[in-house]
């Protein structure tokens, strides 16, 4: 059994986005038709409304197309947002612009990552200097203990020139 508190938050969730739906499905009547007799600046202060210029006619635009029909306006003669640009030059600026944007976050991409290398070369060829640098000096108090030793063992007398001496006397 569904407690009561989810059930009514259920079914307030349930209406709410039956109301969104709803919402969203119906449209608001633009009135783009009534503005056909008025100018070009008029036709667009509604934004969901094209002027087309050949014909002087202001018409809803078909927003279930990205691009309106050349049988209902071409794209040269068509306007919107701004009268004085052709609704083919805007797309075509538009889409240029797009590409440059796409082609500087391209760009800087594959510099960050340049650059990301040319750091790990450095860190790397740091690292190498260190690990050289750390043999030297291990190298350096490896021959200081050879030395303290040799001087031990020479002032007790158990130094001798050839290690396999012993093995010759018996």
């Amino acid at each position: 059994m569904i407690p009561p508190r989810a059930f009514l938050v259920s079914s307030v969730f349930f209406a709410f986005s039956c109301a969104v739906v709803l919402a969203q499905t119906t449209s608001p009547v633009t009135n783009c038709t009534i503005k056909s007799n008025s100018s070009c600046e008029e036709c667009l202060k509604i934004v969901s409304c094209l002027w087309c210029i050949s014909n002087q006619k202001c018409i809803d635009y078909p927003v279930k197309n990205i691009l309106p029909h050349h049988s209902l306006c071409p794209l040269t003669d068509a306007r919107w947002g701004m009268c004085w640009v052709n609704f083919q030059a805007l797309i075509i600026t538009m889409s240029v612009i797009a590409v440059v944007i796409i082609i500087a976050i391209l760009v800087c991409c594959f510099r960050c990552c340049k650059c990301e290398n040319i750091g790990s070369k450095r860190a790397e060829e740091r690292m190498e200097s260190q690990t050289h640098l750390r043999k030297f000096r291990k190298e350096e108090r490896k021959a200081e203990m050879r030395q303290r030793h040799d001087e031990i063992r020479s002032k007790y007398g158990l130094k001798t020139d050839n290690q396999y001496s012993r093995f010759e006397n018996s």
